[in-house]
């Protein structure tokens, strides 16, 4: 691996010349061509009387793909120029014109869908078993049953061309809000103005003056633009609540579990297993309390580190320890991390002027992944890297599978990305060279098991409550604030002497439309990772293979399928989540018995 290693990312081999570029103004219009071609063939289509009848369709199907493929190209590309400058005008110029693009597109996937809809059973039968249909035979048959409980394709149209101005636009808003936030700060390195990605990485910061003080501000930010926030929310859900009930959906999780592909049930036996260990989660935080001189923690002290392992950990350091401890689990997955770095797919420099918080996002048709974060040297940003890698992996797995077949769900999405956590973690605690740092790491561990099972488990229970509530009419910020602390002192089983208000309002995930309810998945992958990982422990290297496999199935099967086929476990038992659940406590169990001389 070449070092030192750029921190900021190559875009100009996706399009060259950035929000100007005239090679992504002509890919654009080239696909807006195609998307009038599309249309032109779909409004022609009918559904087939017979099996002969279904080969007419197939170039359909195939440019069905190619502008699917071209579409997430296009999103991706402009929403990376967008986190990285969030003045980049053009850049938004250029993402509402994808938006467009993309309304049109669904527009037309939705009457195809329903030429879907009404071929016979029969006939449907015979098709998706054409040897050149039969990959495709999930996610068109998917598509098909999710037809059948929508309106009519006039009205869906409608619906998704209404949303471009409507529910995405109000979700874009979020960026708006966002950098208008700038948070005073003072430091040895003198008085500066802050960006929101700026001051979310002091909220964590060893120096508990620090961290008080900058959540006073960030409460005190945010709580200044509570009421475009409230606003904002509102009328997202608002969008969301009236089209549910034109499609005669009751359920507001219906969509949200579809997506994700899994049931309820699952669902109901995942929480119900995390409620029933949560005195262990609520025993580490008191003992937490102790350790940093504390009566009780306040939300902002959750994550703030206990001992010190290495200090601050420069990015060249953390890349290496990544690719190293990638390599023991599987030395595919540390070659394509090598390469990730050595081809300056990451964007990481801490300045001003950029989104907060970190993602990944793959190129279809570049078949790349590119990584964002703000990366100030902390264990938690080390933990934030390995997770977007593992997302990049994940891809890279999938990438010369047709292009219906690489949308995976969220919650399988973030099964690759914390295992791919868990792999550095557990490595790095087994390495500690002394008691100190094995605490530190150790501790760091079980926090994101308590960001999981309890910041997580607030985000559903807030967002549930918000929904049925909004169905009743607009729902006051004041009133989210209310609804916001109640789930987190639900979840958090009443441990915490303060809590954050503000963070319905502070948090991205809840303007993303893309994937509604973008909170409980996280804990579905934390803990559909944690039992594999508990698997690759018990089965050693040969699980590598195992796990490939299984990722390059999770654009094709549901999660109760998927998890059959290659564990053979039925996730609507206990048994999976609780073994998942063990190696957690087992951490804790470890920690308190560390700590229990410091107390």
């Amino acid at each position: 691996m070449k070092q030192p290693l750029s921190l900021t990312w190559e875009l100009d081999s996706i399009f060259n010349g950035g929000s100007a570029s005239p090679e992504f103004e002509s890919f654009l219009h080239k696909l807006e061509g195609d998307i009038d071609t599309l249309q032109q063939q779909v409004q022609a289509s009918v559904s087939p009387a017979d099996v002969k009848g279904t080969e007419a369709l197939d170039s359909v199907i195939e440019l069905l793909q190619s502008c699917t493929g071209r579409l997430v190209q296009a999103a991706e590309f402009t929403g990376c120029l967008g986190a990285q400058n969030q003045q980049d005008k053009g850049a938004v110029r250029l993402s509402s014109k994808v938006s467009g693009l993309r309304a049109r597109f669904e527009g037309v996937s939705s009457q195809f869908d329903n030429v879907l809809r009404q071929t016979s059973d029969e006939v449907w039968g015979e098709w998706i078993a054409r040897p050149e249909i039969a990959p495709l035979s999930f996610v068109l048959s998917e598509s098909r049953s999710l037809a059948r409980e929508k309106m009519s394709p006039e009205l869906e149209s409608l619906a998704l061309s209404l949303a471009v101005d409507g529910y995405h636009g109000w979700s874009e808003h979020y960026e708006t809000i966002v950098s208008s936030i700038k948070i005073p700060f003072e430091d040895e390195e003198g008085s500066r103005v802050l960006s929101a990605g700026q001051a979310f990485n002091k909220l964590d910061d060893a120096d508990p003056a620090v961290r008080s003080a900058m959540f006073a501000k960030w409460e005190e930010a945010w709580g200044g633009v509570e009421d475009y926030c409230a606003d904002t929310l509102n009328h997202l859900a608002g969008f969301r609540v009236n089209l549910y009930n034109g499609r005669g959906w009751d359920d507001i999780l219906k969509e949200p579990l579809g997506i994700n592909r899994m049931t309820r049930e699952t669902l109901d036996v995942m929480w119900d297993v995390i409620n029933r260990n949560k005195p262990a989660l609520v025993s580490y935080l008191q003992r937490k309390a102790k350790l940093l001189g504390l009566e009780s923690l306040s939300w902002v002290d959750v994550e703030a580190p206990v001992g010190n392992a290495n200090g601050k950990i420069s990015y060249d350091q953390a890349a290496q320890d990544i690719i190293a401890q990638f390599r023991n689990f599987s030395p595919k997955m540390a070659d394509f991390a090598e390469e990730a770095f050595d081809k300056n797919w990451i964007e990481v420099e801490d300045r001003a002027g950029k989104r907060p918080g970190g993602f990944c996002v793959t190129f279809p048709e570049s078949k790349e992944s590119r990584i964002f974060m703000t990366y100030s040297g902390t264990a938690s940003n080390v933990s934030t890297l390995a997770h977007e890698l593992g997302h990049a992996y994940h891809s890279y797995l999938l990438k010369d599978q047709p292009v219906f077949n690489q949308n995976y769900a969220m919650n399988v999405a973030e099964t690759a990305s914390t295992f791919a956590e868990a792999i550095i973690s557990d490595a790095q605690v087994k390495a500690a060279v002394n008691p100190e740092e094995k605490l530190a790491l150790l501790e760091s561990k079980i926090q994101r098991s308590v960001a999981f099972f309890m910041n997580i488990h607030a985000r559903f229970l807030f967002e549930t409550r918000f929904y049925e509530k909004r169905k009743q009419g607009v729902v006051s910020a004041e009133e989210l604030s209310a609804l916001m602390e109640e789930a987190q002192k639900e979840a958090f089983n009443g441990v915490l002497s303060s809590y954050h208000p503000h963070f319905w309002a502070s948090k991205l995930h809840f303007y993303i439309t893309d994937v509604p309810f973008y909170n409980f998945p996280y804990t579905v992958g934390y803990m559909f990772s944690t039992g594999l990982y508990r698997l690759a422990l018990q089965e050693g290297a040969s699980f590598a293979d195992k796990y490939d496999d299984l990722l390059r199935d999770t654009g094709v099967m549901t999660l109760e399928d998927l998890v059959s086929k290659h564990l053979g476990v039925d996730l609507t038992q206990p048994d999976f989540w609780q073994g998942a659940t063990d190696l957690i406590i087992a951490d804790i169990e470890e920690f308190l018995q560390m700590t229990e001389h410091l107390a």
